[in-house]
């Protein structure tokens, strides 16, 4: 027998055993793709676009997945590459210029809870401001909850330049939020 005569049965429940494997990855890594893609993205369409890619992706890599790494780790280098190629099109360059993200404004309020609203909205708009380099890892380490060493192996960097570009970002937040705080005052 050829190697390329398989019967199609089996080729059918190969296929179908993938299509269970991918669906329980949407399950279970799902929200973190979809969170992931929206803080690159800024644009819930977009992230939701980037998400159907993501598992598209998944579904025609899935044989190359070699258990290397862990695999929510290899499912949000995925989803971080689509999200880079989304940003370096010259068509999404264009959108991102005409459509602007909006922010849902609130109207403060003595209550303590919209005060916290608009400090975590405001706390995510410097984390979005940030340059990318330093944004990925923020989102990674804290929205996330990757460790260093698994930030490390997402982005094919050393861990030591994760640990420096992490202390970068929170220094620049720390004087971002230190200056709307010296403005408020």
């Amino acid at each position: 027998m050829n190697f390329l005569s398989v019967p199609k049965e089996n080729n059918s429940h190969e296929k179908s055993n993938i299509e269970k494997e991918i669906e329980r990855m949407i399950d279970t890594y799902g929200q973190d793709v979809l969170r992931v893609s929206y803080m690159y993205l800024k644009d819930r369409q977009r992230a939701e676009d980037a998400f159907q890619e993501v598992f598209l992706k998944i579904y025609q890599k899935y044989e190359s997945f070699r258990n290397q790494s862990n695999e929510k780790t290899w499912i949000i280098r995925i989803a971080i590459n689509v999200c880079k190629d989304y940003l370096r099109s010259s068509w999404i360059k264009k959108i991102l210029l005409i459509d602007k993200v909006t922010t849902e404004e609130t109207t403060p309020g003595v209550d303590s809870e919209v005060i916290q609203l608009d400090e975590n909205n405001y706390l995510f708009s410097q984390v979005l401001s940030l340059p990318p380099l330093f944004k990925e890892v923020i989102i990674l380490y804290y929205y996330q909850e990757f460790d260093t060493i698994e930030i490390s192996k997402i982005l094919n960097i050393a861990e030591g330049t994760i640990r420096s570009r992490l202390h970068r970002a929170r220094e620049s937040l720390k004087n971002n939020i230190k200056e709307r705080m010296d403005k408020d005052e």
